[in-house]
């Protein structure tokens, strides 16, 4: 397993420490960056990822087996005025 942490994401809340303190540290802020490199022992895997679901700003992501993040839906910003969703047919 591979991880990155996305700095520019973390708001220093330290969960990721508290879970798996021998993965990521945190400096004098409590922004958060990775203790041993981005590869993770497989007996710190659980930890890693109960770490990387409890992110409240996800900026823990896993890496493809190239070194990737995972690709993310492209959206489309929805217009003032638009829903979100196509309305359900009244008709029907």
């Amino acid at each position: 397993m591979r991880i990155a942490v996305d700095r520019t994401l973390c708001d220093g809340f330290g969960l990721c420490v508290v879970h798996a303190p021998e993965t990521f540290s945190a400096d004098e802020w409590g922004y958060v960056s990775l203790a041993a490199g981005d590869t993770v022992a497989p007996e710190h895997q659980t930890g890693v990822r109960r770490a990387l679901l409890d992110c409240p700003v996800h900026a823990i992501v896993e890496l493809d087996a190239q070194g990737r993040p995972p690709r993310r839906p492209r959206t489309r910003p929805v217009a003032s005025g638009e829903r979100a969703e196509p309305a359900a047919d009244a008709n029907a």
